[in-house]
């Protein structure tokens, strides 16, 4: 992964506000694609992106792009049938909560690796290869812009908001948030 991890990130309430990254809400209705900032909040506890995201109430699609810490990211489409979710680097779950939350709630186990030795590790994701796929975003699209991991998460998103149709709409959300 092109980022660095320092080890000490784990998101808990001293030092939430020491995430950086960004969260924004993807809604497609009648062929036009629309982008919105989510809380900072959205970044911290998966919960709070899903609430955000459901309370747009669209007659379309509506996803959540999250992008934690230049570190991993988090596709998150939610559902009448339950939340889609895919993140991108399982291994985050050891620093930061939300992975962890994101792992939980696809049931699967946070990986057993020492934080010392997570620079060494290889990033997998877990979840929905599919999430986006009705959208024009076929699985094995998705699995190439993973494998990417030379890239960072932000690029990583940008590359899906570009295939999608949405990059234009994407950046100039980015362009107006604080970062």
């Amino acid at each position: 992964m092109a980022a660095q991890r320092s080890g000490t990130n784990r998101a808990t309430s001293d030092d939430d506000y020491d995430v950086e990254g960004f969260a924004v809400a993807v809604v497609r209705e009648e062929g036009t694609w629309r982008c919105s900032p989510l809380t900072h909040e959205a970044l911290l506890d998966l919960s709070v992106a899903e609430t955000e995201l459901k309370a747009l109430r669209s007659s379309g699609a509506v996803f959540g792009l999250l992008d934690v810490d230049d570190e991993f990211f988090v596709v998150l489409r939610p559902a009448p049938s339950g939340t889609r979710l895919l993140v991108s680097d399982a291994t985050a779950a050891i620093d930061y909560d939300i992975a962890a939350d994101v792992l939980d709630a696809l049931n699967v186990e946070i990986p057993d690796i020492d934080p010392d030795e997570l620079d060494d590790i290889e990033p997998w994701e877990e979840g929905d290869l599919g999430v986006l796929a009705d959208l024009g975003l076929p699985e094995p699209v998705l699995a190439v812009i993973l494998a990417e991991t030379d890239l960072y998460p932000d690029e990583q998103l940008a590359m899906i908001a570009e295939r999608l149709g949405f990059a234009s709409e994407l950046a100039a959300v980015l362009d107006k948030m604080p970062r």
